[in-house]
């Protein structure tokens, strides 16, 4: 349990603190310490969901510039017109993030979702509108990103 991790990181000398009792903790250090760990860990977890936030945009944007710039690939198919489209778009989320390292979680999803919002339908017309299925942001999740 958490408690006995404390506890078992605690820096006390065995035989002091057998012969010691002032050195022990009172139930209330023990449940702030406890209380402290759990505040750590909230922290920690919302730390990583935003950061993973943060991956899905700049991981979706990258790919796509390498996309649209390779011949074989996106950038053979798209009309001119609809690759500067798409190329605008990348480079606008790749200066968004250069100037907004420690952006939101929230900020994230919607710059990611403003991107999708431009390449999803172009590239749905290049293939015949097989696009992700309606229904927002969970259904588009289920698909391969591009």
């Amino acid at each position: 349990s958490l408690v006995m991790v404390i506890l078992f990181l605690l820096p006390v000398p065995l035989s002091s603190a057998v012969t010691n009792d002032q050195n022990r903790l009172t139930p209330e250090e023990i449940e702030r310490m406890v209380n402290d760990a759990e505040k750590f860990a909230d922290e920690d977890k919302k730390l990583k969901e935003r950061i993973d936030a943060r991956n899905e945009l700049e991981s979706y944007a990258y790919s796509l510039k390498n996309q649209i710039g390779d011949k074989e690939k996106l950038g053979g198919k798209l009309s001119p017109e609809d690759k500067e489209t798409i190329e605008k778009a990348v480079e606008e989320k790749i200066e968004w993030l250069e100037s907004h390292q420690d952006g939101d979680i929230e900020e994230f999803k919607a710059q990611k979702k403003e991107l999708e919002e431009v390449v999803q339908p172009i590239v749905g017309k290049l293939y015949g509108g097989a696009g992700p299925p309606p229904g927002g942001e969970e259904a588009a999740g289920e698909k391969d990103e591009l």
